[in-house]
């Protein structure tokens, strides 16, 4: 029997291909790009073609991200390009062999930030990088104003500090939409300390500390009895107007999250255990029930059986160290 698919394995695939194809996207997206600002001629060099080329080193996921910096609403494409030919042409330590492979697009992912945020203080690169947490460490994707809300930062700090770094991210207009990288390599870099060689940026397991404390806190704060005002003695099954009752209450976005996930980042932390054992505590003995009752409403109450055995395994592991 013939097969209905056949196998396509992209590594096989031989670089000069690969380069070619990466030629031939930089040009048509260049010259989209000169079309769309007016015109731009001459733009880009035959030199500056190359180096763009060279440095993607077979990599579609740094052209991507070139074109994307390079598309910035707010600024001139030439003058980006001028910032791109001046980014070193590797951030690797001398002698890593085993970054060769990363070595361009940790140097463009590296340039990005260190241009994007060069300014800052240090109380900015603290807020930078638990904004960049919310993103890359959350169990399912956050909007910039649910991020908002589970970190405490204004919603318009959030969105300008992800606006900076918007080639790296697949940034939505609306504040309600969820926040992705664009690809995984910029998570992988990011939580890397090989890789993203500038600490400032690195996010490393310890953010996931500040992750279960903000969901905590957010918890504490928002959970009441019967949230949703709904009649006693009905199954929620029987409520019509169930998913209106949850959007007006406000049991979405960042709630629902720390509600769901809490957990998920309770099991990775082992810095400032103190702090995360009070806070479990009071959201334990206050709002317990209310916890219940919001997962029962969403239909997840399976999400309580793998919250309270993470829970007691994790205590148990911080009692024995």
């Amino acid at each position: 029997m013939k097969a209905a698919t056949n196998t396509f394995i992209l590594h096989h695939v031989e670089p000069s291909t690969i380069n070619k194809d990466i030629q031939h996207f930089f040009k048509h997206e260049l010259s989209r790009l000169a079309h769309q600002r007016g015109g731009i001629d001459g733009w880009p060099t035959n030199k500056e073609l190359n180096l763009l080329c060279k440095r993607a080193a077979g990599f579609f996921v740094y052209a991507v991200a070139t074109i994307n910096f390079l598309d910035h609403h707010l600024q001139d494409p030439s003058a980006q390009l001028d910032v791109i030919m001046a980014f070193p042409e590797s951030t690797a330590h001398e002698g890593d062999t085993e970054l060769e492979l990363y070595t361009s697009l940790d140097s463009l992912y590296m340039s990005i930030f260190q241009r994007s945020f060069c300014k800052n203080r240090v109380k900015d690169d603290t807020m930078v990088c638990s904004i960049l947490s919310a993103v890359v460490l959350v169990a399912n994707p956050l909007s910039s104003a649910a991020i908002a809300t589970l970190t405490g930062f204004h919603c318009n700090q959030v969105q300008r500090c992800l606006e900076l770094i918007q080639s790296l991210l697949i940034l939505p207009d609306n504040p309600n939409h969820p926040v992705q990288p664009f690809h995984k390599s910029f998570t992988d870099f990011i939580t890397d300390p090989t890789r993203c060689i500038d600490a400032r940026f690195y996010i490393s397991p310890n953010y996931h500390t500040g992750l279960v404390l903000h969901s905590l806190k957010l918890m504490s704060k928002l959970l009441e009895k019967n949230m949703c005002s709904l009649p006693d003695y009905v199954l929620n099954s029987k409520v019509d107007d169930l998913s209106r009752r949850i959007e007006e209450c406000g049991i979405h976005g960042a709630l629902e999250y720390a509600c769901r996930s809490w957990h998920k980042h309770l099991i990775t932390t082992t810095d400032q255990t103190a702090d995360v054992v009070s806070a479990l505590l009071d959201f334990l003995e206050q709002k317990f029930l209310f916890w219940l009752e919001v997962l029962s409403i969403l239909g997840a109450m399976g999400d309580a059986a793998h919250a309270l055995i993470a829970t007691t395994k994790w205590l148990n592991e911080v009692r024995s160290e």
